[in-house]
This record gives structure tokens, C-alpha cells and sequence, in this order.
């Protein structure tokens, strides 16, 4: 595709680019990354998942560069991460044995190990903190940690998965561990049907708000009448490596934080009815990303016309990058092909004109000759 050469462009977006550095200025206001890593964590969050790579530093660092726009922040950090070397794989981490922060089901109100309701909006009034606008954050955290100290260390507690029981009792289907290589949306091409561990990871990467309005529209009618949360759990896991020189051992190089979902919803087996479990795990605290991945989980193992169940058209218009940057780039100058459009229109306006003035011209045609005889 060409596009016409626009005059002084070169000027005109090396002066673009000095006015977003003004823009960023903010007045002079200083905001220093670690402020962005630790007050708007829920953001990084979201930057970090949608990227595909847990680096909360860079994270932060985006979103400064960007002003905090979040589709720009994700391009950055998966720029980013094409130019790292990938060195080693990690083993599979084992989520059971997460380090939880926060645990709820809305399945059953007692389960064992208990509900850990732990930090959440969902109790919260949805009200304007007024007061906020004069915070003193030192005192904040005094506050909090004096808080902290008075209660008594709690000991871990074990919390097996929900699902677990409901599997004893035949009421889930159970699968035999799958040990075969994942398949890498980063390095492979995506084919359809998709393996699940493609699907999941272009699940876990897709824009937050696209995956949550898929799983509205189950939700509305176009799908599942209506899934529940079976367990929800944020914690910390676990990462470990091989070994290069020992076999059987692993080195512990650190731990992330995350979110599991699994959804339960009914399911027709070929003898009794069961119910069906669908699964979403995203970076961090990111609650209704997670719950919305597991409900477009379970829908795309069913047949149906709902864009729920359109695998093709779930996996390939979900990636934040390309969504937002294919959107973006109708800004971009189409000088030539809208010329295109331009013409065509015309042409087409003017036949019918030329038509009706043909039409015309023999009506007065026939009418001069009556007037003759």
C-alpha cells in the first residue's frame, strides 16, 4: 500500500514527539517509579499479564514513559521482552502449594482450610475518599503495621482445591496428568483447533476488558445460563529450574504473585449429569480477568453460533497488543486508498444522474413530437 508524501512531516513529528515529552513533564511533578510499583499495583498488574512478562520495575517504568496508558505500557514491556534470551524453562508450578493471601468460593460457604477474604474492593462502599487528597503516607503505613503487629501470627493452613472433593465424589471429570511439551504462542504459530495450553495462554494475555465481555455475554444468555466461582485463590508460587549439573535437582530462583479461578457450571454427561470445570490463572491481582478466563474457558469446549464458543474468533481478536494496535493504526495516513473510496462513490452518484437526464431528454423528445403532429 503507498501513501502520499505529506510535506514538512518530518518536522512535524520530531515537534510531536518534544510535546509528549511535555505532556510527561506533568508541571514538573516528579513521580518516582517506586511510588507507580506500590500505589498502583492492581495496574501493574493488569500491564504485566496483558505483556506476558513479570517484571514489576519495568512495568512501572512503562507506564511513566506512557503517561499510563495501558495499551502503549503493554506494547513497550512486549517489545521488551522479544529481545530477552530465553536461558531455561521452568518446571510446572505446582499451584497447590501456593502461599495464599486470599481464598474464597462461592460454591460453598465451608470449605476446608476456610474463606480468606484478604484484600478486596468487593466490601467497600463505593464512595469518593475526599480526605485522600491530604493522606500522609507515612502515617499510613505506621497505621497499618501497628495494626499488623497486634495480631497473632496465624500458621499456614492447608487448603486442598474445592474441585479435589467434588472429584472423589464423581461429580467432576478427571484427566490423566498431561507431560507433553505446551504449545508457545510467543514462538509458534496459532492454528486452529488450538491445544488447551494455547488457548490458556492467549487467555491469560488477552485484553481485560475484551475477556470480560465475552464472559458478560455468557452470562446475558449467549452461552452458559449462569457458572460459579468454585474457588478463587491469590497467593504466591513457586518458580524452580533443573539443575544443569545435577539430575533430579532444581534451583529456587524466586516466586510470583498470581490468581486462580476455577468455574463450575452444569454439564450433560453420556449417562448423568456432571458438572464441568472451567480454569483461568492471569499475573497478579486480577481478580475479574481470572473469573472471565475460566468462563470463556468452559464455553469454548462447546459446540454453538455464540462468540463465546467461536474459538477463531475468541483467541485471534483478544490479544491486547494486536486489537489496540490494528485500532491504532487508522490514524495512520490513507490518503490513497480513501482517494479510492472517494472516486468510487462518485462514480456511482453520478450514473444515476446521467440515467435520469437520459430519461428526461426523451420525455421532452416525445413530447415535441405530439406537439408537431
Amino acid at each position: 500500500m503507498g501513501y502520499v508524501a505529506v510535506s514538512g512531516g518530518q518536522e512535524a513529528i520530531e515537534a510531536s514527539i518534544r510535546l509528549l515529552d511535555h505532556c510527561r513533564a506533568g508541571g514538573g511533578q516528579e513521580l518516582e517509579l517506586s511510588a507507580v510499583q506500590q500505589k498502583l499495583g492492581l495496574l501493574i498488574d493488569r500491564v504485566m499479564g496483558e505483556a506476558g512478562l513479570y517484571a514489576p520495575d519495568y512495568a512501572a517504568l512503562v507506564l511513566k514513559q506512557c503517561e499510563g496508558c495501558v495499551e502503549e505500557a503493554v506494547f513497550l514491556l512486549r517489545a521488551y521482552r522479544s529481545t530477552l534470551p530465553r536461558n531455561y524453562y521452568t518446571q510446572t508450578a505446582d499451584t497447590d502449594d501456593m502461599r495464599i493471601i486470599r481464598r474464597i468460593s462461592a460454591a460453598f460457604k465451608d470449605i476446608q482450610g476456610g474463606q480468606i477474604l484478604g484484600a478486596t474492593y468487593d466490601y467497600t462502599h463505593r464512595l469518593i475518599h475526599f480526605d485522600l487528597k491530604n493522606e500522609d503516607p507515612m502515617e499510613l503505613l505506621r497505621r497499618v503495621r501497628e495494626e499488623l503487629e497486634c495480631q497473632e501470627p496465624q500458621p499456614p493452613k492447608a487448603c486442598p482445591r474445592v474441585s479435589d472433593t467434588l472429584k472423589k465424589e464423581g461429580l467432576i471429570d478427571t484427566y490423566e496428568p498431561d507431560d507433553s511439551e505446551p504449545f508457545d504462542v510467543t514462538e509458534q504459530m496459532l492454528e486452529f483447533p488450538a491445544p488447551r495450553s494455547a488457548r490458556l495462554q492467549t487467555l491469560a494475555r488477552a485484553d481485560t476488558g475484551f475477556l470480560g465481555g465475552l464472559a458478560y455475554s455468557v452470562l446475558r444468555g449467549f452461552g452458559a445460563i449462569h457458572p460459579t466461582v468454585g474457588e478463587l485463590r491469590t497467593g504466591y508460587v513457586e518458580l524452580l529450574v533443573d539443575y544443569p549439573f545435577g539430575e533430579g535437582e532444581s534451583i529456587w530462583i524466586g516466586e510470583i504473585l498470581i490468581t486462580e479461578v476455577e468455574c463450575f457450571s452444569e454439564a450433560d454427561g453420556e449417562k448423568e449429569m456432571k458438572l464441568a470445570d472451567g480454569y483461568g490463572v492471569v499475573f497478579g491481582r486480577n481478580e475479574n480477568k481470572a473469573i472471565a478466563m475460566s468462563v470463556v474457558d468452559r464455553e469454548l469446549d462447546l459446540p454453538g453460533d455464540f462468540p463465546a464458543r467461536d474459538e477463531e474468533f475468541v483467541l485471534m481478536h483478544g490479544d491486547s497488543l494486536e486489537m489496540n494496535g490494528f485500532i491504532s493504526h487508522l490514524k495512520l495516513p490513507h490518503y490513497v486508498t480513501f482517494q479510492s473510496k472517494l472516486d468510487a462513490v462518485r462514480k456511482t452518484r453520478k450514473k444515476p444522474q446521467a440515467s435520469g437526464e437520459a430519461e428526461h431528454g426523451a420525455d421532452e423528445e416525445s413530447q415535441g413530437g405530439c406537439n408537431e403532429e
